[in-house]
């Protein structure tokens, strides 16, 4: 094979490669598609009959049958998860999160020397057996605009045995529902 032979099949594969670039840039332009904000789906489960069902809220949790799932000691494993961001000792001080020595029974937002999001110092509730079940399954969705950034605990006796603990670690742990 002579040279000007390879100078044909090099410029053959050369304008191959700018072609198929040419047209991507074209089509992306011609048929341009604006991304969307958030990258996912919302699923909804359907039943057999075809109807759409709803998560659990707060007024269909049987939360006695729940608690009955979890132990203090299972609670202490899963709650390991927590240490990173919780201190859940008496006296212990706040970390990336509040601490939560006590947790169980006081109003929502507060520990006096921690800066809560807007939305957790103007939640005025307290953190009884439903509210602290409903915001371990996931805290974005529970109270929206917390800063929280954990994706919640779907496990129900995960989240039982986590409240128990809790409950277990204040002044004077509450009897169960």
């Amino acid at each position: 094979m002579d040279s000007f032979e390879i100078n044909k099949i090099i410029a053959a594969v050369l304008v191959t490669v700018l072609i198929i670039l040419g047209i991507g840039k074209i089509s992306d332009f011609m048929f341009h598609v604006d991304k969307p904000q958030i990258a996912a789906y919302k699923v909804e489960a359907t039943d057999s009959d075809g109807s759409v069902s709803l998560a659990s809220t707060e007024s269909d949790v049987d939360i006695s049958a729940l608690l009955a799932l979890g132990s203090v000691e299972h609670g202490q494993k899963v709650f390991k998860k927590c240490k990173a961001c919780h201190s859940i000792k008496e006296g212990g001080g706040n970390n990336i999160g509040p601490k939560l020595w006590n947790v169980m029974f006081r109003p929502v937002g507060a520990v006096s020397d921690y800066k809560y999001s807007k939305a957790l110092t103007d939640y005025k509730k307290e953190w009884n057996w439903e509210e602290m079940n409903g915001f371990l399954i996931k805290p974005s969705k529970w109270i929206k605009g917390n800063k929280m950034g954990f994706a919640g605990l779907k496990d129900e006796k995960d989240r039982a045995s986590v409240i128990l603990y809790l409950n277990q670690n204040g002044n004077q742990p509450k009897e169960l529902p």
